[in-house]
């Protein structure tokens, strides 16, 4: 039944509903929302724990700078990271542009990571890969 006092095009238009993120996104982007939370937790319960994390760093200046700067104020730099990690997935949330720029993040954080010993390798080299895959997908890059 038409509506008086409207237009046909306002009659016709479709319903639209928000785009949701790829599940790409929203599945990296909650990883990094609770890994923000660990490190609050982290920080809230014993920020020492962190002590021990960069003693197999492949180079000296990774050991002495996470002793000398992160764990000379380790809830300030805990929560730092854990600001970054949410930002992360909260870029990765609201898509477009900005996800180029969280993709970009995570990808430099797993490359950082190397940085801290060959047990981080384990983890960052497959997680580099996967991630990569992801990113590629969900940008609409083609790799290869």
């Amino acid at each position: 039944m038409p509506v008086p006092g409207a237009g046909e095009e306002d009659q016709m238009a479709p319903v639209t509903r928000p785009a949701r993120a790829p599940w790409e996104r929203t599945v990296v982007a909650a990883v990094y929302l609770v890994g923000a939370g660990v490190h609050v937790g982290i920080v809230a319960s014993d920020p020492t724990t962190y002590a021990p994390f960069a003693g197999d760093a492949l180079f000296g200046f990774v050991r002495t700078g996470w002793r000398d700067v992160f764990m000379d104020d380790p809830r300030l730099w805990g929560l730092q990271l854990a600001a970054g990690e949410a930002l992360l997935g909260v870029l990765l949330l609201i898509g477009g542009r900005v996800a180029a720029v969280g993709w970009a993040g995570v990808l430099g954080f797993h490359v950082l990571l190397l940085l801290f010993g060959l047990w981080a390798w384990w983890y960052a080299v497959p997680a580099l890969a996967v991630l990569t895959v992801l990113a590629a997908r969900d940008r609409g890059w083609r790799l290869g």
